[in-house]
């Protein structure tokens, strides 16, 4: 299996490189500007691991990431869109021109860059009538946010083109998953949980915030072929902290 993950020098897709990994995969992940963790990451793994710098917003260098892709990989069977940013926009205070700026880049990272991505890489599966996509939301997608609307409305769309490719692209040999998780420990939350902590476990009937492996592991286990007739779905994954 050949994956390419975006995001992956950190955080969930950290997690998910390693998870992939062990499992078989040769992986290339993208980073933007933590370069010493990818390469950490590559160390540690050694073969069939792969990082690649990418800013998600630049979407005219996107052709270059996929074309790079097959040339190390050979072939791309899975993409997970990871990556992903937020930074608090809230509805009162800031002004106008902070509140569009936050909106524009969070969903060109967010959004348009995995939209964009996909639609490169599935010209790609179409050929061979095989691919997955894994598109990382969030619990934000179903619930929205409180000082993150931009956020929690990018990841509803990129929730909802996951639907989409599961509906238009199945018989074409694409199918698409997506995965929801609630608050976990990552660098991106540490400053909400650092602030929030308490409340946030309140709010968790299991009493703890996730760990990164427990969402990469979940990943993993999607982008197998072990869970090709999940087509559509979405996975929540949050403790049991937002049930629909």
């Amino acid at each position: 299996m050949n994956v390419l993950l975006t995001g992956g020098s950190r955080g969930i897709g950290r997690a998910a490189v390693r998870a992939l990994h062990a499992a078989g995969a040769t992986v290339l992940f993208t980073y933007n500007r933590e370069s010493e963790q990818a390469r950490s990451l590559c160390d540690e793994l050694g073969s069939r691991a792969f990082a690649e710098r990418c800013d998600m917003a630049n979407h005219d260098a996107l052709p270059s990431l996929v074309d790079t892709a097959l040339e190390r990989l050979g072939s791309i069977d899975v993409l997970v869109n990871n990556a992903g940013i937020y930074t608090e926009n809230p509805f009162f205070g800031n002004d106008y021109a902070s509140w569009r700026a936050g909106w524009q880049h969070t969903f060109d990272v967010n959004l348009f860059g995995a939209a964009n991505l996909t639609f490169l890489v599935m010209q790609h599966m179409r050929t061979r009538k095989h691919g997955k996509i894994v598109n990382v939301v969030s619990r934000s997608s179903h619930r929205g946010e409180l000082t993150y609307a931009d956020y929690a409305a990018s990841k509803a769309a990129l929730n909802n083109l996951t639907k989409s490719i599961a509906r238009s692209c199945a018989s074409d040999g694409i199918i698409a998953i997506s995965i929801a998780p609630g608050f976990i420990e990552t660098d991106m939350a540490a400053e909400a949980l650092e602030e929030y902590g308490a409340s946030v476990k309140a709010e968790i009937p299991m009493g703890y915030v996730g760990t990164p492996g427990e969402v990469a592991s979940i990943i993993a286990f999607f982008a197998s072929d072990a869970a090709k007739y999940a087509n559509g779905a979405t996975i929540d994954v949050n403790g049991g902290s937002y049930v629909r």
